[in-house]
């Protein structure tokens, strides 16, 4: 799967100067010239690693889900998922991060969706669709995770990706986009289906 990487909707330009760099982001900054012929600074952060999301699904056509806790963070319910290592691709990483998070592996994965989800920061995120679940051994989540899985319908996701606790934004705003071309939004649906 030759997957390509969605542009950000406002590129760091090349004569941008990187301002700080940590662990996750980089920073970037550059004079940008204004409507009225002023100039102004602007910043945007580059995270380090892409993400991905995995939502498998059930022989049954559930969707598994996660509700996880995180040092320093409120607990939420999301996709399995977590950044793409070095040198890795999104595909790999999914499959990667779905046997680490549920144990399964799967046979059959399709992208739902990539998209550069914040304007303000250089950050792809690969969503999936895994299929044909096979138990491969027990679950190895990091040690900043507490992850428990949870398995619901079609109709209920629509309802939790509205919830505040719901993390994965970016699956939000895609499938509620969606949801306003029925055609479309039937086309996703079906994707759901094991």
């Amino acid at each position: 799967m030759n997957l390509k990487r969605p542009a950000s909707k406002q590129p760091i330009p090349k004569h941008a100067k990187r301002v700080f760099s940590g662990i996750i982001f980089d920073i970037y900054q550059w004079e940008q010239r204004m409507f009225d012929g002023s100039t102004t600074t602007f910043e945007k952060a580059k995270k380090k690693s892409d993400s991905v999301n995995v939502l498998p699904i059930t022989k049954e056509g559930k969707i598994i889900l996660c509700k996880q806790k995180q040092p320093q963070e409120r607990a939420f319910t999301g996709a399995l998922g977590g950044r793409i290592d070095l040198k890795e691709t999104p595909l790999r990483a999914a499959k990667r991060e779905l046997l680490e998070e549920s144990g399964y592996k799967a046979k059959k994965f399709i992208l739902l969706n990539a998209s550069q989800p914040d304007i303000k920061v250089d950050w792809v995120c690969y969503t999936f669709i895994a299929k044909s679940l096979i138990t491969a051994k027990a679950p190895e989540t990091d040690s900043g995770e507490r992850i428990r899985l949870i398995e619901v319908t079609f109709d209920e996701y629509m309802k939790i990706i509205t919830q505040d606790n719901y993390r994965d934004n970016e699956i939000s705003l895609f499938l509620l986009k969606a949801k306003e071309n029925s055609k479309e939004f039937n086309r996703i649906k079906k994707s759901f289906k094991p």
